[in-house]
């Protein structure tokens, strides 16, 4: 009887000295690389040279008006879309729309279609052809004399 408990004792330390210890079967994680940071585009900036400021009126001789959007930030290399439209403030219906692709900084368009004595409110987005979120948009108030 003695020996049969030191044979249990023995069997049972083998079990456990013999156990896994883990499971090997996994491998170990290989990190993640950490992604290229892209370079970020410069925030678009422009001006338009017949703005005449807030809350001024360009008064327009006839019915269309030469505008130059200046842009002023770094160009994306893809380039740029300016885009014009024209509406009337008494209804809000559309007088002048024109889009435009662009790699100059300088960008002339002519707004055509004016009324005399119709007050309209002129809006002129840029947005860059790579970066769709990196747009600017500027407003300004013309009439027709």
């Amino acid at each position: 009887m003695k020996t049969a408990k030191y044979l249990l004792i023995v069997i049972s330390f083998f079990l456990f000295a013999c156990s896994k210890g883990g499971d090997s079967s996994t491998p170990t994680p290989t990190p993640t690389p950490t992604p290229t940071p892209t370079p970020t585009e410069a925030a678009v900036a422009f001006s338009v040279t017949q703005d005449p400021g807030s809350g001024n009126i360009l008064g327009v001789v006839g019915t269309s008006q030469a505008i130059n959007v200046k842009v002023s930030s770094a160009l994306p290399s893809a380039g740029v879309t300016v885009a014009v439209t024209v509406t009337k403030d008494v209804d809000n219906s559309s007088v002048f729309t024109n889009s435009i692709s662009s790699v100059a900084a300088d960008n002339s368009l002519t707004i055509t279609g004016l009324t005399p004595g119709v007050l309209c409110t002129a809006t002129v987005v840029v947005t860059s052809k790579s970066t769709l979120t990196n747009t600017k948009t500027s407003s300004f108030k013309l009439a027709a004399k």
